[in-house]
């Protein structure tokens, strides 16, 4: 597809944000939080699991899906396909840190912080098992480091851990940013639907602009990005980017 046949106007506040983080050799991270600081308080007690390092990394990697779109869209390199996955990436990962750092009570954003490293470590111990790698030295492997967390979230007597799901995720960090958890979530299962080669959102979010007709006397349909459909993925990003960054400054500064 061509930047003649696409505008993608409404992706520029966006943009506009993501250029704002990016310095010259790396994206700029989110600081560190104050010693005296709210979140610091939060994450005290749980050691070397702290929210910080989560809501951090998050951050960073939806900067960078984000900043890919923006690449591809300056290059006129942009497919009907890859504007909805890198966003849905985007919008992931700033929920994600939405999610953590604007949880309803100190119990639970330390729950929420130990579940999604819980799953982290869960992750990490089916590629140590998949690939038969052993840390070395006095490194430990995820499966110990699950057992680290669980002893952790005992020790200050939090409900019990679950597995965080994205769509739960979206769905609880949607009103933070002022957003409609049913919409953001019928976006998201759009860009899902895209990212995993599916058929039907090319039915409900495409335009046909051509057909072709097939070898196997088939007719095939030329098919590009539909912006009416793909601006609230948009919108729905850049706010919740610019709710992070806003209360992730606010909770990272001393009281």
């Amino acid at each position: 597809m061509s930047t003649q046949a696409f505008n993608g106007a409404y992706l520029l506040p966006l943009f506009e944000a993501i250029e704002q983080a990016r310095g010259e050799h790396a994206y700029l991270q989110l600081p560190v939080p104050h010693p005296a600081s709210s979140l610091a308080a939060d994450d005290a007690p749980l050691d070397s699991y702290a929210a910080a390092h989560l809501v951090r990394n998050a951050y960073t990697a939806g900067l960078a899906h984000a900043d890919a779109l923006r690449r591809l869209t300056v290059a006129g390199e942009v497919d009907p396909t890859s504007p909805w996955t890198l966003l849905r990436g985007a919008l992931e990962n700033f929920a994600t840190g939405l999610w953590l750092i604007d949880g309803p009570g100190r119990d639970e954003r330390r729950r929420r912080a130990l579940s999604l490293w819980d799953e982290d470590m869960r992750n990490r111990h089916q590629h140590e098992r998949d690939t038969g790698h052993q840390p070395s030295g006095t490194g430990k492997s995820g499966a110990e480091r699950r057992v680290e967390i669980k002893s952790v979230a005992d020790r200050l007597s939090l409900p019990p851990l679950t597995r965080p799901g994205t769509l739960q995720i979206l769905l609880d960090a949607a009103p933070s940013a002022g957003l409609s958890p049913t919409r953001v979530g019928a976006s998201w299962r759009a860009a899902s639907g895209f990212a995993h080669g599916r058929y039907w959102p090319n039915l409900r979010a495409s335009q046909p602009r051509a057909a072709l007709q097939g070898h196997d006397d088939l007719y095939h349909l030329a098919l590009v990005i539909d912006e009416k459909q793909h601006r609230p993925l948009s919108h729905y990003c850049h706010s919740m980017l610019c709710r992070l960054r806003e209360q992730y400054m606010a909770r990272a500064q001393a009281r």
